[in-house]
């Protein structure tokens, strides 16, 4: 790390998530970013000079990977605030769970920015956290999984083009990181692992899928406790990274995996993703935390500010202060479980951890992952 690195984690942000929403009855209607910073804020963990506000990537930074035809139809669909039926057909714009919204080309060309913004920042070194970032099933020529543009890719190819030979992309999401790995499969530049739940979209991310050697995948049984998720990460995915001797690390750490999502079927605390976060800071020199899924404000929200404040070595306040607590109960949740919310959704940041036996299945996904050694 040179003396030009950043000394603390820097955090970066936008106002663009505060009102942007996938529209009424998506399960992207809600406050993901936004919660996750004014929490921060409020629990007095921004320090003078920790943000960096996420600038618009440009065309030239998104069509490093991306279709120039399919930015083009973005550009084009936001204009008219309507998708041409040539664009949704081709480009998937407006089909498949990806609608048409006010930010459909602002929002995620801001994810990117924020991202290229974050991997820069600790280009000689250090930590940042982008948690608008984490959109990792986009595809070169379309939209896929609510993701229009993939962020997390374009953060690796920023790392390689500045000359860095050996990255590691950890996926944490419930849904297999698919967009990311197909990116640099056979690539041995980057190793791509995903832990992610068993028979759910995307279904892929099989164990056996190596993808030419540069990736490892955990399908996990549903019910994944924080035992199971610790004993894979120790037995098998931490070595499997020290292994790499990474010169930079990027983790994925979307909230769906956690067990008040509505969306998956794990059931960790936050615990685990705060265990992960801490592991990984030893790896390597270079560490970029990206949010992800996720689709419970309050589940969301304490797990991306709880990694920040562990990134910064805070100690977790029990219970939260008057403000932290403020901005919780401000939240609007339109599922069943928004009705009548239990109390340490507002009161804690940590979750009661979530411990259990460790399956059979566990164990043996362990070892297949560590079957093959890794090229050098």
């Amino acid at each position: 790390m040179t003396d030009d690195a950043p000394t603390r984690p820097i955090y970066v942000g936008s106002e663009i998530y505060r009102r942007s929403t996938y529209g009424p009855g998506h399960p992207l209607a809600i406050p993901r970013v936004s919660t996750c910073t004014d929490l921060i804020q409020a629990l007095g963990w921004l320090e003078e000079g920790q943000y960096r506000d996420a600038p618009c990537a440009t065309d030239a930074e998104i069509t490093r990977f991306h279709d120039p035809d399919y930015l083009a139809a973005l550009k084009r669909t936001e204009a008219r605030q309507a998708v041409a039926e040539a664009d949704r057909v081709r480009f998937r714009i407006g089909a498949d769970g990806n609608p048409v919204y006010p930010e459909i080309y602002r929002r995620p060309a801001t994810s990117v920015g924020g991202v290229l913004l974050a991997v820069r920042s600790v280009r000689d070194g250090g930590v940042a956290h982008c948690p608008g970032g984490g959109t990792h099933h986009g595809r070169p020529d379309r939209a896929s999984g609510f993701c229009y543009l993939n962020d997390p890719v374009l953060g690796i190819l920023a790392w390689l083009d500045a000359g860095l030979t050996r990255v590691v992309y950890l996926d944490l999401d419930a849904h297999h990181g698919d967009g990311v790995q197909d990116a640099f499969a056979g690539d041995p530049r980057v190793l791509t692992i995903s832990l992610h739940e068993a028979n759910r979209w995307p279904h892929t991310g099989a164990a056996e899928d190596r993808a030419g050697g540069s990736a490892r995948n955990f399908p996990l049984p549903r019910g994944l406790n924080d035992s199971e998720h610790r004993f894979l990460m120790q037995r098998a995915v931490l070595p499997l990274i020290a292994q790499r001797r990474p010169q930079a690390i990027l983790v994925q750490c979307g909230a769906d995996s956690l067990e008040e999502d509505p969306l998956a079927r794990l059931s960790l605390s936050n615990n685990a993703y705060f265990a992960a976060v801490t592991a990984l800071r030893v790896l390597a020199p270079r560490l970029v935390v990206l949010g992800g899924g996720g689709y419970n404000p309050y589940a969301v929200g304490r797990c991306w500010a709880g990694i920040w404040g562990v990134l910064n070595d805070r100690p977790f306040p029990q219970p939260m202060p008057a403000a932290a607590e403020t901005v919780l109960r401000a939240l609007v949740y339109n599922r069943a479980a928004g009705r009548n919310p239990p109390d340490h959704w507002f009161t804690t940041l940590r979750d009661a951890p979530r411990e259990g036996g460790i399956r059979p299945e566990i164990v043996r996904l362990a070892e297949q992952a560590l079957k093959e050694t890794l090229p050098a």
